[in-house]
């Protein structure tokens, strides 16, 4: 752009700018005088923050709008632009050589007569602003002052107020709350009379009421009641708080309260210690070889601060009913800060005595901070147990044993080892001799499996002796019983030591006993036939000598066998022998007092549930008046600081406050609904018999039968 143009330009823009600023400026000024008048101040900063933004941005709106191409389009109304001003707009580089030798034409015009771009002052407007606010600065002046009459009139005294009143008023209300200072937490104080507080708070009302009555009280829903002192115009009164409750303000006067209404205060009782054990994980620990010393480590928390920490010690030494205890305690400093704590210690087991056979039991107890006395917790017992010595067999029948034994008691774990070895030896092994390996593991985990399959009352395979040497052709064999047999096994027959059969079976006769196949729950029932499924699968595939295919089915077999032994898992811990005293008097006396009769008729349901059923169908479009009376009295006998008593005692209230609320008694309801009794049982008609049923019961009377 030519710089004459570009000076055309800057003067059109301040021209276009002052416009704004000479018209906005009256109506500013006004407005400011209005809020100096109107607050002393206040008002006039409110108005300039708004109207000087306001006009600013209009001066730089009128500034921006006129930019190059409203400059070109002002050019063009003079004839001699030939509408080819934007031509002057182009930078040197774009334009062509009849653009250029366009442009230098109308840049000697230009130059010859320069170009005029600011536009007329608008005197019109700005006559009309200043002419406006001219006017309403006239009518402010003259505005009619305020009726000073109402100034002479007298103030109204107390006893005016009283005589006008219809209703006691609260006109100021204050609940401080003080906590304990063992919680460490701040004293409140707010406008609301219903409050969430901590327990042992200590409440204090101040109360301010218009006209003033002559007492005034808090009366709680149990039928206490605080006295509140009058202090000038307020009226004063305080309380420790231990327990939730509903209260309301009982006024000395004849008029009634505006507001009478159930103001509620939660009391948040202070939690016990929270204790998490880390170290042990388990709950029965047993003790290594060389072990010296067990780390214990726990994690305890607490809502308002911890207090002090203890281990308690118990040492059981014995078996039997010869156990001897012996408990002591030691006191244990955590790390953290007061809310949250880690404990950790080390037990020299040598300086505690533990032998070989004992159990060492452990459990952290904290406390809290609470006053006057704290709370303790107590975490779950950990058991260190020394196992004891195998037990010694009687001379002369170690081969037997040796021979027997480990082969019966071989564990699902071993078995996996067993397959796992045969597998790496597979190139170094003879076929026959591989697979009468595999097959000798396969009897293994058919042993196994009849272990596990008693527990589920399953019938027995019985047992050859053959069967372990491996002459067998592979494959599963099951033994039937002979028909008639008397389910006897044969006679003379017998099993080696430590076999399927072992001595209970065989003069009890207890597999495939029902009662022993219904002790474990259903989940456990389940988890364990998945595990003789497969151990089943595991067998015949080591059976056939394919111990590849069965090393799946022993994992499977080991996993569902550990999820059935922690199904029930409980570890007591042994304590000496405490029988309770027997109550001789009542022996051998023929006394059969208290013992019901089982020849006595059906006698029918009481019903229960006091008045609760009968205000659940009021309030199922029913008058509710009298049922919501005698169940409020009810509820009042029994009245307690629950979290549902209150709940009810506040439903109950608003629905006395407005008995055509359709909400309050829905809300109601749903509050009744836990208190209704269940149904008591009845006795079943019997159906009625079908067409098939008459036609039977007709033949039975046709025939003569009663």
């Amino acid at each position: 752009m030519m710089p004459l143009l570009a000076h055309a330009l800057a003067a059109a823009r301040r021209r276009a700018a002052m416009a704004w600023l000479l018209g906005g400026l009256p109506p500013l000024a006004l407005l400011a005088w209005l809020g100096l008048r109107a607050d002393g101040g206040r008002g006039t900063l409110l108005a300039l923050a708004v109207a000087l933004p306001l006009l600013a941005f209009l001066a730089w709106r009128a500034w921006r709008i006129r930019d190059p191409a409203w400059a070109a389009r002002r050019l063009d109304r003079r004839p001699d632009m030939e509408d080819s001003a934007d031509l002057l707009l182009m930078p040197p580089a774009r334009p062509s050589p009849l653009q250029s030798l366009q442009a230098q034409r109308l840049a000697e015009r230009l130059r010859a007569q320069p170009p005029e771009l600011r536009e007329p002052w608008p005197w019109r407007a700005l006559l009309t602003s200043l002419a406006g606010t001219a006017l309403c600065t006239l009518a402010v002046l003259h505005w009619p002052a305020a009726d000073t009459g109402a100034a002479a009139t007298p103030a109204p005294t107390a006893e005016d107020v009283e005589a006008a009143a219809t209703a006691l008023l609260l006109s100021e209300t204050e609940l401080r709350v003080m906590p304990p200072a063992y919680t460490g937490l701040p004293a409140e104080v707010a406008p609301e009379l219903s409050r969430r507080v901590p327990a042992g708070s200590r409440l204090t009302w101040r109360l301010r009421l218009r006209p003033q009555p002559e007492s005034l009280r808090l009366r709680w829903h149990d039928g206490r009641e605080l006295a509140l002192r009058r202090e000038g115009e307020d009226w004063l009164g305080e309380t420790t708080i231990e327990r939730s409750g509903l209260y309301r303000l009982v006024a000395g006067h004849a008029l009634p309260l505006a507001a009478d209404r159930l103001h509620r205060i939660d009391v948040v009782a202070d939690r016990p210690p929270e204790i998490r054990a880390i170290a042990p994980e388990r709950t029965l620990s047993l003790r290594e070889d060389g072990q010296r010393h067990w780390r214990l480590a726990f994690e305890a928390s607490d809502d308002h601060g911890l207090g002090q920490a203890r281990l308690h010690i118990t040492l059981a030494q014995g078996s039997g009913e010869q156990v001897s205890v012996s408990e002591r305690q030691i006191a244990v400093r955590g790390e953290g800060d007061t809310r949250a704590r880690r404990y950790v210690h080390r037990l020299d087991l040598a300086a505690l005595g533990l032998a070989q056979g004992d159990d060492l039991i452990v459990r952290l107890e904290v406390a809290d901070n609470r006053r006057p006395a704290p709370q303790w917790s107590r975490s779950a017992s950990f058991v260190l147990r020394w196992p004891p010595p195998p037990a010694a067999e009687a001379t002369g029948m170690e081969g037997l044993i040796e021979r027997a034994l480990p082969a019966y008691f071989r564990s699902q774990r071993q078995i996996i080892i067993d397959t796992e070895a045969l597998i790496a030896q597979r190139g170094r092994l003879r076929r026959d001799s591989f697979v009468s390996r595999s097959d000798a593991i396969g009897v293994d985990q058919r042993l196994l499996r009849l272990r596990y399959g008693q527990f589920m009352g399953e019938e027995d395979e019985g047992w050859d002796a053959e069967a372990r040497s491996g002459d067998h052709e592979g494959g599963h064999q099951e033994e039937e019983h002979p028909a008639g047999d008397g389910h006897d096994h044969g006679e003379g027959e017998t099993a080696p030591l430590g076999g399927a059969v072992s001595a209970l079976e065989e003069f009890g006769h207890t597999h495939d006993d029902a009662e022993a196949a219904t002790l474990l729950d259903p989940e456990t029932r389940a988890l364990l036939r998945q595990a003789l499924n497969a151990m089943w699968s595991s067998e015949s595939e080591l059976r056939r000598g394919q111990p590849e295919q069965a090393l799946p089915h022993a994992y499977r077999a080991l996993d569902f066998i550990k999820q059935v032994q922690q199904a029930s898992r409980i570890y007591l811990a042994r304590v000496g022998l405490e029988l309770p005293p027997v109550d001789e008097s009542r022996r051998l006396t023929g006394k059969r007092e208290g013992i019901a009769s089982r020849r006595h008729a059906m006698a029918p349901a009481q019903s229960v549930g006091g008045p609760t059923p009968a205000l659940w169908q009021a309030l199922d479009g029913g008058d509710p008046t009298q049922p919501l009376q005698d169940f409020a009295r009810w509820l009042g006998g029994r009245a307690g600081d629950d979290t549902e008593t209150l709940d009810l005692m506040e439903a109950i209230e608003a629905l006395r406050a407005d008995p055509d609320c359709d909400d309050c008694r829905e809300r109601l309801r749903r509050r009744l609904w836990p208190l209704l009794p269940a149904p008591a049982p009845a006795a079943q008609a019997r159906p009625a018999p079908d067409a098939a049923g008459e036609a039977w019961l007709r033949a039975l009377t046709e025939d003569g039968t009663p």
